[in-house]
């Protein structure tokens, strides 16, 4: 009975360390692991998991490709951004749909917004005069 609840306890650990899921970004009290800035703004933050299971959370998607590029060491899992129109709810970058603007003011002045779907992102890229970009688009507009 002690082996059998010894082994379930492991494989409870080992299940948890390995989770994809974001964790809520905790406004005016989690600060950006790149710049270091507290993240107040619901519409910009985003967060990334390392394979090892380690949460790193960003006040605006520039600090988090930026945070990426620089610590080319860690193997990274999954990364999240917030939804625009949702405050302070994290999508994978996989499913969102991105925009670039100079009227999008972003924390850090990434200028960019996520949406979770392709008319959301259809209908801010034309009222804003945005650029629409592909995940892999933004990945690659920083160094």
């Amino acid at each position: 009975m002690r082996t059998f609840a010894l082994s379930l306890i492991t494989l409870l650990t080992l299940i948890s360390c390995g989770s994809n899921e974001p964790k809520p970004i905790k406004l005016n009290i989690d600060s950006c692991d790149f710049c270091k800035m507290t993240i107040a703004n619901g519409k910009f933050g985003a967060e990334l998991i390392t394979q090892k299971g380690r949460y790193y959370k960003f006040d605006d998607l520039a600090c988090m490709v930026q945070f990426a590029k620089s610590n080319t060491v860690v193997p990274y899992q999954s990364f999240f951004v917030n939804d625009y129109l949702k405050d302070n709810t994290l999508i994978s970058v996989e499913s969102a749909f991105f925009i670039k603007s100079d009227k999008i003011n972003s924390p850090m002045r990434g200028n960019m917004a996520a949406f979770s779907t392709a008319a959301q992102q259809g209908e801010y890229a034309k009222k804003l005069g945005a650029q629409t970009l592909t995940w892999s688009e933004v990945y690659n507009t920083y160094p």
